[in-house]
């Protein structure tokens, strides 16, 4: 970026602050030629993910950018897109994926969508209509592709990637540097109570008699995606101990007592340096401390160490804001790598989940952090087009 080009984006960035990033539709083409500022939240969009590439990297297509998501609506059977040109306006693109008549009948949520080699692959959890099992949650993972982000996607095999024998959601995609695929996703709680500390402490109390926690988990995939390699290598769980400095913060949905169970989902995978990262959200993706932490490993299957400044992404009611229930997002690079932004969904004047967007801040130390929740005007990412 050149000097005279900073200097534009500051000038810009300073009156959007300072007025509404309505501003730009008055400001005189010497300051701005397009608008300059983003203002969350963007409409309702619940689990969003940018199209990227395996590594991070945000896909141009067409002169846009697209974002995928889980519909609030009840009709649709499968997954809408929107996409943007500058990260302010956004566009309504149709259902992208229709899953009728296929394995995924019902309950879509947690799309991510990827362009390899030219070709667009959708990541998807759903219902899984045919699986003979007598419980309520038969969730799975699929993937569907296409020729284009509009879609229409199809299903590369019309049943589930592969069957772990327990109920799995939120898939993410991530190759390393050697080719390798793996994926990332979350065993559910459903019907998996857990020992720990926490546990007993509520049965001491008559708060709940079990606590049921889901994990995260990474296996490798096959190159065609069709199948896995391996049996899946847990990643990351709730902590066990209530002195474990994870354990205050990943509990406050029991222990608010909003509900017995312990989540570890909306996983993303991803690698500065020689160090791969996993953000992951925790809490109860239905109520208030819904919020965000993440591990460090050597490996893309670890062991992983989670950091001590999570989380890094929480709600901002006990400091006098309005955005609540933050998390299941996803990070996105700029195309040459200089900017990480983190997308997601929160809660502010609904229980509507809407779409947030804020920068990823690499730390000297190696730490991560998010510049949010934001409310305010904020410059658009940087590799967007004038």
């Amino acid at each position: 970026m050149n000097r005279r080009e900073f200097q534009r984006r500051m000038v810009g960035a300073a009156l959007c602050a300072a007025f509404g990033s309505e501003l730009y539709r008055s400001v005189p083409n010497s300051l701005a030629d397009e608008p300059l500022c983003y203002q969350n939240p963007q409409g309702n969009a619940a689990d969003p993910c940018v199209l990227r590439k395996p590594t991070g990297e945000a896909v141009e297509y067409d002169g846009k950018y697209w974002l995928y998501y889980t519909s609030e609506k009840g009709n649709v059977k499968g997954f809408e897109a929107r996409s943007t040109r500058d990260f302010i306006t956004w566009q309504d693109e149709g259902v992208v994926f229709d899953a009728r008549g296929t394995w995924a009948r019902d309950a879509f949520w947690a799309p991510e969508g990827y362009e390899i080699d030219g070709k667009f692959y959708l990541f998807f959890s759903a219902q899984n209509a045919p699986y003979p099992w007598t419980q309520a949650e038969k969730f799975n993972i699929g993937v569907a592709v296409a020729d284009s982000p509009k879609g229409p996607f199809k299903l590369l095999k019309d049943e589930p990637i592969f069957d772990p024998g327990y109920p799995i959601i939120d898939a993410n995609l991530f190759i390393d540097d050697d080719g390798t695929p793996y994926l990332t996703f979350s065993r559910c709680c459903y019907q998996h109570p857990v020992e720990s500390e926490l546990a007993e402490k509520c049965r001491n109390e008559n708060k709940f008699k079990e606590i049921e926690e889901s994990w995260a988990y990474g296996i490798e995939l096959t190159r065609d995606f069709k199948g896995v390699v391996g049996e899946p290598t847990l990643l990351i769980r709730p902590p066990v101990k209530l002195d474990d400095k994870q354990a205050e913060w990943e509990s406050r949905s029991v222990t608010a007592g909003e509900v017995n169970r312990r989540w570890t989902e909306g996983t993303a995978l991803f690698k500065l340096g020689d160090a791969y990262y996993i953000a992951y959200s925790a809490n109860f993706f239905g109520g208030d401390w819904y919020a965000v932490g993440y591990a460090t490993a050597k490996k893309p299957l670890g062991p992983y160490t989670k950091a001590e400044n999570n989380p890094i992404l929480e709600k901002n009611t006990q400091k006098g804001g309005t955005v609540r229930g933050v998390g299941h997002g996803n990070i996105f690079f700029s195309p040459d790598r200089s900017e990480m932004w983190y997308v997601y969904h929160a809660r502010t004047d609904s229980n509507d989940r809407k779409l947030f967007i804020d920068k990823l801040i690499l730390n000297d130390d190696g730490t991560i952090s998010i510049d949010g929740p934001s409310v305010d005007p904020r410059p658009v990412p940087g590799f967007v087009k004038r």
